[in-house]
């Protein structure tokens, strides 16, 4: 009996797949003991407070029945005899009934699902396999003999669930991996210098980021860090302008200060592009507020901690002061900081505007969606008021163009309508701020869309485009243009701006490798996922960004055969998910590059529909703009793969084409606003995969975000979307209900309020009637005519 047992071990440790030893090689290295000890999840402090069970993240690998030849001799039957199946499966449900069994699996990392699904996998392979490993065949052949215990089976079983859940063997690694406590310790280059931090901090239009581009010019080498493209190219033609070559680098674009294409001593860039290894004399992170921005916060943490600059210049709001103070504490630099007062009078009016007749020349109205973009630019046109329109959708020399014909005074064009994109990047001669309406939707940390007020901190940053410094409107007039807004705007205003509490972080391509070499048979999705439950962080300084844009892609090219490297980096592509046309060519693009086919100049344009024509519609225009997107995305990945997309200068080209096709159309707009009146919005396409160019200008909605009933679809085109709505609010109250479910979600989601739903259906009431009196006076008239044609 001792002779079997040995003889036991010794087949056990030798088969002990290769995976398994070298994890234990790579455990030992790093001073971590190979036994695997009992995992209890613990309350990492995380952005959701680690509430997710982190065991119901992991996946097992399927099992896969091994074919034997027919040349192998079964040595545990030749050794002990056959074990018939139905006996051994009565033996495997004694043992999962077994408490002690349950317990010592959870002492070795496996809760109650991941019991279960182990059991099954390893009964599975138990009563599927022709030859099971002799050792294995042993100890069930005796078991059914009366000798030993079924408790036996235990190390078997944990060997098997090791091999099906490799976390099990690896989570001391994967918590070292993950763990995000000293972010400020990732940058050897920048704690190896003692840097100076200056705050620039004030309102709108203080000259607190003029003061610290006068330093970055000044130096013999220095960075500029934005926000927006607009705002990096703004830099970049300014400083080239005062006689101080500097680089212009986005995510999109490279360009050369140098003729021979040399680098130049200073960049402006975007923040996303800053390099954190290169040493700078001055660097400028401009908007420091955006550190909490639950989708890109994480890039301004990363240039805060890793830049490696003799001075940071930091320009913002005074609402980040602190959380710098406290994250400067951890690398040990100097914080100095140096307080702005606005230059300009910024009035804050008693009276809304109320009517578009009231709106003259230098006013800005501001809406948070394009609906309401249209609309206003729509009643404008037909008072014969010219306006200029922008909103987060264009492309930049879209918007430039429009804020240039704002801007001139020979121009007869006198008023912008625009959302809060004028908030950052365009310089603005604006006299009066008018906001449309005070609600916008915002992403919560969880990634859910919500419809709430604009913050203090939003409205004070829009309301200061108002009045600038130097030009003919230096005296700022801010208002609303209904007068039930007026009170609220005040209030919110006079409200302190909240303190930051959390710069954002982000797990790395490299962190997200290791994950994957842990966990070979992962998705990409799933590895983000166990990476920001598990990881640990501190949560009064820290929080994970929110990650769902990035899962999102990821899970659409999850099919495609691409490297993990390759995956994570096609992630990161600045991809508008909302928009089904730019996410088909997204996965097109994959697909060409995982058959190793270059996306040639002729590819791409045979996918977009070139060449492209005047919009003659809103679909046309949304359409186009997201080819512009598409296209953007080209650029993005053809300097990260510059042999696999190789025509990105011919492919920019084409978008300086595309840009000015798209600013005749912006330029044209209440035209195309009155072409689209009649269209029909079409369904939701459920597989993107199969949108093309041209069917999906048909398939755009006039609004991409509203949804609409999609009955009475022949009544609906002669219809605006305004009597769609009122009508639905009519045929439900016409069953009896005071508040339908439709007109809730509308109100609820700030689409529209109580009064304008009521002022809706009384205009669709007055419609109604005009047009049961205008069919009762047709029918007497067919009633008087008939007895004359009878005659």
């Amino acid at each position: 009996m001792a002779h079997n047992m040995f003889r036991r071990s010794y087949i056990i440790n030798r088969e002990i797949s290769p995976f398994v030893k070298f994890l234990r090689k790579v455990t030992v290295r790093h001073g971590v003991s190979p036994r695997v000890s009992s995992f209890n999840v613990q309350s990492f402090r995380t952005k959701s407070d680690n509430s997710k069970d982190i065991n119901s993240l992991f996946q097992p690998i399927p099992f896969r029945k091994q074919e034997n030849n027919a040349d192998d001799i079964n040595i545990g039957e030749e050794l002990s005899g056959e074990v018939k199946k139905d006996d051994l499966l009565k033996l495997l449900n004694q043992f999962y009934r077994r408490p002690e069994v349950r317990r010592a699996a959870t002492e070795n990392g496996l809760d109650q699902k991941l019991f279960h699904q182990a059991y099954i996998s390893f009964r599975q392979f138990c009563l599927e396999s022709e030859m099971l490993p002799a050792d294995l065949h042993i100890v069930f052949s005796d078991l059914l003999q009366g000798a030993g215990h079924v408790d036996n089976i235990f190390p078997y079983f944990m060997k098997h669930a090791k091999e099906i859940f490799p976390h099990l063997e690896c989570m001391d690694e994967l918590r070292k991996i993950s763990d995000l406590r000293l972010p400020a310790n990732w940058y050897s280059e920048a704690r190896g210098l003692q840097r100076k931090i200056i705050i620039h901090a004030g309102p709108t239009n203080s000259g607190k980021t003029h003061h610290a581009l006068e330093c970055f010019m000044m130096a013999k080498t220095g960075v500029y860090c934005g926000p927006l493209r607009l705002l990096a190219n703004e830099v970049f033609k300014k400083t080239n302008d005062s006689g101080t070559p500097c680089d212009l680098v986005t995510g999109e674009e490279r360009r050369f200060a140098n003729p021979d294409k040399s680098p130049a001593d200073h960049v402006a860039c975007t923040v996303e592009m800053c390099s954190v290894t290169t040493p700078y004399d001055v660097a400028v992170l401009d908007e420091i507020q955006m550190i909490k921005d639950p989708q890109r916060g994480w890039a301004w943490t990363r240039v805060l901690l890793g830049i490696c600059a003799k001075e940071v210049h930091l320009c913002g709001e005074g609402s980040a002061i602190d959380l710098i103070k406290k994250l400067m504490l951890d690398t040990g630099d100097e914080v100095e900081v140096r307080r702005y007062k606005r230059l300009t009078k910024l009035k804050y009016l008693n009276k809304a505007v109320e009517r578009f007749e009231n709106v003259f020349a230098g006013d800005c109205i501001v809406c948070f969606n394009k609906n309401d973009i249209f609309y206003v630019s729509k009643q404008l046109e037909k008072l014969g008021i010219e306006n200029a329109v922008i909103y987060g959708g264009l492309p930049p020399g879209t918007k430039l163009a429009q804020a240039e014909k704002f801007n001139d005074p020979k121009h007869p064009c006198k008023v912008l309508v625009a959302t809060d994109a004028i908030g950052m990047g365009l310089n603005l001669c604006i006299k009066r701020v008018i906001f449309y309406s005070l609600l916008k939707p915002n992403m919560n940390q969880e990634g859910e869309k919500e419809m709430d007020f604009i913050s203090t901190s939003q409205a004070l940053q829009i309301a200061g485009r108002a009045g600038r410094f130097g030009t003919a409107y230096e005296t700022g007039e801010v208002t609303t243009f209904k007068a039930k807004d007026i009170p609220l705007l005040k209030e919110i205003v006079s409200n302190e701006i909240s303190f930051i509490e959390q710069a954002g972080l982000h797990p790395t391509a490299d962190q997200i490798e290791l994950f994957a070499y842990h966990l070979p048979h992962a998705t990409l999705t799933n590895l983000i996922d166990i990476f920001t439950t598990l990881c640990q962080l501190d949560s009064d300084s820290y929080f994970m960004c929110n990650m769902d844009d990035f899962k999102f892609l990821a899970d659409l090219i999850e099919h495609v055969k691409l490297p993990l490297r390759v995956r994570y980096v096609f992630c990161c592509a600045p991809i508008p998910k909302k928009q089904p046309f730019v996410c088909t060519m997204f996965l097109k693009c994959a697909r060409q590059f995982s058959r190793g086919e270059a996306l040639t100049l002729d590819w791409i344009c045979n996918q977009l529909g070139a060449p492209f024509s005047i919009p003659k519609s809103i679909a046309d225009l949304v359409h186009l703009e997201s080819i512009f997107d598409v296209l953007d995305m080209y650029l993005w990945l053809s300097y990260r793969f510059p042999d696999m997309f190789p025509d990105s200068e011919h492919v920019r080209d084409v978008q300086r084409e595309l840009d000015l096709v798209i600013q005749e159309g912006v330029a044209n707009i209440t035209r195309l606003l009155l072409s689209s009146v009649s269209q029909i919005p079409a369904s939701n396409v459920d597989n993107v995969d199969n949108v093309g160019a041209k069917t999906q200008t048909k398939q755009k909605l006039l609004l991409d975000e509203d949804e609409a009933d999609n009955s009475d679809s022949a009544e609906k085109n002669k219809l605006t979307k305004a009597f769609v709505i009122a009508k639905n609010i009519q045929n439900e109250k016409i069953k009896g209900q005071t508040s339908g479910k439709l007109a809730k979600t509308l109100v609820r989601e700030g689409l529209i309020t109580t009064a304008e739903l009521e002022e809706l259906y009384k205009e669709w009431t007055r419609k109604q009637a005009i047009e049961g009196s205008v069919e009762s006076t047709k029918s007497s008239r067919n009633q008087k005519n008939e007895p004359k044609k009878k005659r």
